[in-house]
């Protein structure tokens, strides 16, 4: 399966973001992508009230979303912002296109490094798997990546790929977590690990801030830790041909996922 990341700087204009998308969406479908993969926040950047920017999901950016997928001809997964009942917004991923219609609103809430995403964000609680071309996609965001239960209950229910868009905020030692984290997360899962982060906005001449704005370094991994390809930490497109016959492979030489306890 080919995947592509679309690593993108998002502004705080929901309509400038359509734009990434609908650039990155064609030219990943021109290369035969099969899944175009944005970060989180594709919607609006974190550092702004995400209250006033958040649609339903049949509002119009996610509408906007569906038809940008439709006119490729993939499936696109990108990150955006819905209300939450309780005032709150939902971090939502929002997943459309190539007889795909599915949303996961991100389950462990960035409460850390002196940032509180659940002052203003209300937790999901549901793991979220699709199925593209009879292949199971699990569905993770950001923060996710330091919970590895999460990824061997979607590894435990079939999937064999975990899409994991992001945010990721900057700092001493970050870029090197980010790395660790994916590649053991692909570890914990025997899965491949596709993870795509925000651009460094500082790469385009933007302030990166004090919220999580992004690092660039959107990865791939292999189920055995290997890192397949990696970006910098500019805006850019990578493409990724996953051959998931690796996985059984790597299930049956390294079978954590039938040997764990807990």
């Amino acid at each position: 399966m080919r995947i592509a990341l679309a690593q993108v700087v998002s502004t705080p204009d929901p309509a400038h973001n359509l734009g990434l998308i609908e650039d990155g969406a064609r030219r990943a479908a021109a290369a035969g992508a099969r899944v175009v993969v944005f970060p989180e926040a594709a919607m609006c950047c974190f550092g702004v009230p995400l209250g006033p920017v958040a649609e339903p999901l049949d509002g119009p950016w996610a509408g906007r979303v569906r038809a940008i997928a439709d006119a490729a001809g993939l499936t696109v997964v990108a990150g955006m912002f819905t209300p939450a009942e309780d005032g709150r917004v939902h971090n939502t991923l929002l997943v459309t296109g190539g007889g795909v219609e599915a949303t996961y609103d991100k389950i462990h809430l960035f409460d850390a490094f002196g940032f509180a995403e659940s002052r203003t964000v209300a937790p999901g609680s549901k793991p979220v798997s699709i199925v593209v071309d009879e292949v199971t996609v699990g569905l993770a965001t950001c923060y996710d990546l330091r919970f590895p239960g999460l990824f061997q209950e979607l590894a435990g229910n079939g999937a064999t790929i975990v899409l994991v868009p992001a945010s990721w905020g900057a700092g001493p030692g970050k870029r090197e977590q980010w790395d660790l984290l994916v590649r053991a997360r692909a570890l914990d899962s025997t899965a491949f690990v596709v993870a795509c982060d925000q651009a460094d906005p500082t790469t385009v001449g933007r302030d990166a801030g004090s919220a999580p704005t992004g690092i660039g370094a959107s990865l791939a991994v292999g189920p055995l830790g290997v890192v397949l390809d990696q970006l910098g930490a500019e805006p850019g497109l990578l493409l990724v041909d996953l051959a998931l016959d690796e996985v059984e492979q790597a299930r049956r030489a390294v079978p954590v996922l039938a040997n764990r306890r807990f």
